[in-house]
């Protein structure tokens, strides 16, 4: 769909302050920049709005495959619309639109978005081989008549923060550095599909979460966290992996809901990783895996209690 095409289905009621970017994750650093572009759009009577992307420009610009997101955008937009925001627009990001020059786009945006002014980090830059830094920005803005603001870089501990810190610390299973720099647990959101029904049969039933292919995981292994479905909140316990005392060769999402009784076959089922518990492991007998899990389930909970942000 040509870019125009797709703006046109968003029609703001008045003149909007925009910020631009993929904001995967929407960690501190965004936050700050958001908080900023609500305190200038209130202040100047203007409607606050982000373009975001549903996929990565990477994926389209960078050779060598596709960079796994960390939140999806169902859930970005979501957490986007936590922060206060009033439109929130995402495009897909195609070789039209990589292929504009930062005047074409930030015209589209004065005339689809009836844009005002621009918010951006010190780092970034848009249109085509990413021409419209900061500085080209405020250029644009004093001969087509928008306003640019630059809100510099958070840093949390001496380290910037950003996604691909995060995606970092992700890697190494490494939860409680992301809590710091996104401010809440890591989310994985999916529907409950069939799982093969061994849980149930070990006393601990699990809900099996179809997860998109393109999303970041951590490494293999358990995890705790607050699992929410159907408007309600319980304690849970995630096993990623591949289930090697089973000898299975999928890579799955199953979650054991603590004192949850029914079917959740269908539901959509967030998922709020607090803590990895360990790593994942073969066990010599379902039985041996059964005691495991009842320890899982014992210290998830006391970490749980100590977490306390459910």
């Amino acid at each position: 769909m040509p870019v125009e095409e797709e703006l046109a289905r968003f029609t703001p009621a008045g003149d909007t302050l925009l910020t631009v970017g993929v904001f995967d994750g929407v960690h501190l650093g965004h936050q700050e920049l958001i908080a900023e572009l609500l305190t200038l759009a209130r202040g100047k009577d203007l409607l606050s709005g982000v373009v975001t992307f549903r996929q990565h420009p990477e994926d389209l610009l960078v050779k060598g495959g596709k960079l796994p997101f960390l939140t999806d955008i169902e859930t970005r937009t979501g957490l986007l619309r936590e922060e206060g925001v009033d439109i929130i627009v995402p495009l897909t990001f195609s070789k039209e639109l990589a292929g504009l020059s930062a005047r074409q786009f930030v015209g589209i945006l004065q005339k689809r978005l009836r844009m005002r002014g621009l918010v951006v980090g010190s780092d970034f830059a848009l249109g085509r081989g990413r021409e419209g830094d900061a500085d080209a920005l405020r250029r644009l803005g004093q001969e087509m008549g928008f306003s640019v603001t630059v809100v510099p870089p958070l840093k949390v501990n001496g380290e910037v923060v950003s996604s691909t810190a995060i995606r970092q610390a992700l890697a190494r299973g490494d939860m409680e550095k992301i809590r710091r720099l996104t401010g809440r647990s890591f989310i994985l959101r999916g529907e409950v599909v069939t799982g093969a029904g061994r849980g149930e049969g070990l006393g601990f039933p699990t809900a099996n979460l179809d997860i998109s292919p393109g999303q970041a995981l951590p490494p293999d292994g358990v995890y705790a966290g607050w699992a929410r479905v159907n408007g309600k909140t319980y304690q849970s316990m995630t096993n990623i992996g591949r289930n090697p005392t089973f000898g299975d060769a999928k890579r799955t999402v199953e979650s054991y809901l603590v004192d949850y009784h029914g079917n959740l076959y269908g539901a959509e089922l967030r998922l709020d990783i607090v803590a990895r518990l360990r790593d994942e492991k073969k066990f010599a007998s379902a039985e041996a895996l059964k005691k495991q899990m009842a320890e899982d389930v014992r210290e998830g909970k006391i970490i749980l209690k100590l977490a306390g942000d459910n």
